[in-house]
């Protein structure tokens, strides 16, 4: 496997339940020789740390949280005036502003005459300090995480911002805003996909609430009928998600690699789903 030079600099704006940052070396030995070679799809991007680490020149992003992905946008074509906001947020920031601001979407007439570069600044804004670093919603699609009482949150990382914002014009970046079966139509056999959905949970304590109607195990069936038509079509394939028994079951064929590695979670609804939990890196190809 051969990487590109990268920019430390470049590195995930948000905090986000079932982040990549601790697999990623695992990831980085599942991925296929030459991966520079291949058009990079995520189409679970959440807060893009296996997209930051590999910075490809060539990718095509996608979640179905739109909220998530206004932020992408706004940071690729307005990252300074969101900057600015940003710092507004940093200088008020308080329990009683925390709350003023997460309740902007009670109101949708205000919520919606926000401009993108606000909505987009709220995002991050709460994102920095809300409880746990959790983007949750409830059944209203509602943003409904506690205040986090941090000393000093990260609010607005402007050097990363402008890194981030100067990578994303200076390559082939498409940001989409679609399910992900949408989302993968374009890719052919030089495409690599990384898949990693919101995590399957037996118990139903992780993370279902980034959108208000969920991924329950339908829609993990349905990842996987995906995965396995593109198999049928060449194109080279690596998912990550929980161990569970579902899971195991789904991608129980002879065309899937299963390999179980450990990772360390901070963020869980669950505590029993925080610290070393067990978790699966699912290839479509063998070497």
């Amino acid at each position: 496997m051969s990487l590109a030079k990268k920019n430390p600099l470049i590195k995930p704006y948000l905090k986000w339940a079932g982040g990549k940052r601790q697999l990623l070396p695992e990831i980085m030995k599942c991925l296929p020789e030459n991966i520079n070679n291949y058009t990079y799809y995520e189409p679970f991007v959440g807060a893009g740390a296996v997209f930051f680490d590999l910075q490809p020149k060539k990718a095509v992003i996608n979640d179905f949280n739109g909220q998530l992905i206004l932020t992408y946008t706004i940071i690729k074509e307005n990252v300074e005036d969101l900057i600015l906001l940003l710092k507004k947020h940093l200088k008020k920031n308080s329990k009683e502003y925390f709350y003023e601001i997460r309740n902007m979407d009670r109101d949708h007439v205000k919520f919606n005459s926000l401009s993108d570069i606000e909505k987009a600044a709220r995002l991050i804004f709460l994102n920095k300090t809300c409880f746990n670093g959790l983007y949750r919603v409830n059944s209203k699609g509602l943003f409904n995480v506690p205040y986090g009482k941090y000393k000093n949150p990260a609010i607005c990382e402007d050097i990363v911002l402008r890194q981030i914002s100067v990578y994303l014009n200076s390559n082939e970046i498409s940001i989409l805003n679609n399910d992900f079966e949408r989302a993968v139509l374009t890719a052919n056999k030089n495409s690599f996909v990384y898949f990693d959905p919101p995590y399957h949970s037996q118990n139903k304590s992780n993370f279902t609430g980034y959108q208000a109607n969920g991924f329950d195990g339908n829609e993990q069936k349905r990842l996987c009928d995906v995965m396995k038509k593109m198999t049928n079509r060449g194109i080279k394939c690596l998912l990550s998600n929980s161990d569970t028994e579902y899971i195991r079951e789904l991608y129980d064929h002879d065309i899937f690699d299963i390999i179980s590695v450990l990772a360390k979670r901070k963020i869980n609804s669950d505590s029993a789903g925080r610290g070393f939990v067990n978790e699966l890196l699912i290839k479509n190809w063998k070497e």
